[in-house]
């Protein structure tokens, strides 16, 4: 397909489809922006250095921006300059930038691969198509991680969320995210809100504030962290007893570093990760970005991610392909956040939810970390 074609395939900003073009009609660079650590890691060996041996020259450029993703758009979109090509982001995300106008509208079936038991990209991917603009990834969890070798702990071992604001039993500094995600939910939990009512209550000032009030008894013994590499290294280092973070990053520091920590599953919140391709970019970045991602999610790739962290991919036919570690050789099956055993009691994340009051709750909650 040539580039006039493609154009013709082209409605507003929106593109309908794709497909194999030389890459003479493609950048020759092409910037991704993902989360850094591990994570990242396992997409650089998963995706862009098997993509980057098939076409010579291509140059690959990584930001590990997506925390920030939002508002980075936000400017970038208002200053007419879109450098970012291809920016990784969790679900609630996507769908703020897509009902901004800042993500690209996709036609699945069209722009992605089938899976490779013949399964059309929606039918593959199912109900983790969460929005027009998200292309998914992975099934992953934020979780806890907490050292095994704490004297103060007197033998005691977690056994429940709930260990987080449990400064009697299990003394020593926490650190939590630096966002209300997540915290939010575990506070209300902890302070006797059923799961299932936890965004009921959430919806009310009341519920906030006592949201808030249960953050208030940790908050002096909480280091808050920006990445998802900081809770890993955190605890590594012994400056921390137990934090959140997400399921993967804790798989390599327990399984690959092999450090004295361990992973509390209780209330693990289910989320998803994805791409989003920003609205605007120039025909040849545009063109050069669908034929990756067209590889870097076919059931092969997304398979082959799970051999480097315990994220589930995020389509049904790779699943069967997930196997063993690369490097360690260890079955990875038992480490994902979905395997039944680690299943028991999880949290389900609401993304429409945190999509409406995201903004406010987080101008909320940094207010209330500078008090």
């Amino acid at each position: 397909m040539n580039l006039k074609s493609l154009m013709l395939l082209t409605t507003g900003a929106s593109l309908a489809a794709t497909g194999a073009m030389a890459d003479g009609h493609m950048a020759g660079s092409m910037t991704l922006v993902s989360w850094g650590g591990a994570y990242q890691v396992s997409q650089q060996r998963a995706y862009s250095e098997p993509y980057a041996e098939m076409h010579d020259g291509l140059e690959i450029i990584w930001d590990e921006s997506s925390a920030e993703a939002v508002a980075r758009l936000r400017a970038m979109n208002e200053a007419g300059n879109i450098t970012w090509d291809l920016v990784d982001v969790v679900a609630s995300d996507a769908i703020r930038l897509c009902d901004e106008g800042l993500a690209m509208e996709i036609d699945h079936d069209e722009i992605l691969a089938p899976g490779d038991d013949g399964s059309s990209p929606t039918d593959d991917f199912g109900d983790l198509i969460v929005s027009d603009c998200f292309i998914p990834q992975i099934v992953y969890s934020t979780t806890v991680g907490y050292r095994t070798d704490v004297d103060e702990w007197n033998g005691n071992t977690p056994s429940d969320i709930c260990a987080i604001f449990d400064l009697e039993n299990f003394p020593g500094q926490r650190s939590l995210e630096r966002r209300p995600i997540g915290n939010l939910e575990w506070a209300l939990i902890c302070d006797g809100v059923a799961m299932e009512d936890v965004y009921d209550v959430l919806e009310t000032e009341e519920g906030i504030e006592q949201a808030f009030a249960m953050l208030d008894t940790i908050q002096d013994q909480t280091v808050w962290w920006n990445a998802g590499a900081d809770t890993p290294q955190l605890l590594a280092d012994g400056e921390v007893v137990m934090g959140s973070t997400y399921n993967g990053r804790l798989f390599s520091l327990i399984e690959e570093q092999d450090q004295p920590v361990a992973m509390l599953w209780d209330a693990q919140v289910f989320d998803l990760d994805g791409w989003i391709i920003p609205e605007g970019l120039p025909e040849d970045r545009l063109a050069r970005v669908l034929d990756f991602v067209r590889f870097a999610t076919d059931t092969q790739r997304l398979a082959d991610q799970s051999q480097y962290i315990s994220y589930g991919p995020a389509r049904a036919s790779s699943a069967p392909l997930v196997g063993q570690h690369a490097d360690l050789g260890i079955d990875m099956a038992p480490h994902m956040p979905t395997d039944p055993a680690n299943a028991e009691r999880t949290f389900l994340f609401n993304y429409e939810w945190w999509a409406d009051y995201r903004d406010d709750l987080d101008a909320r909650f940094q207010a209330w970390l500078a008090q």
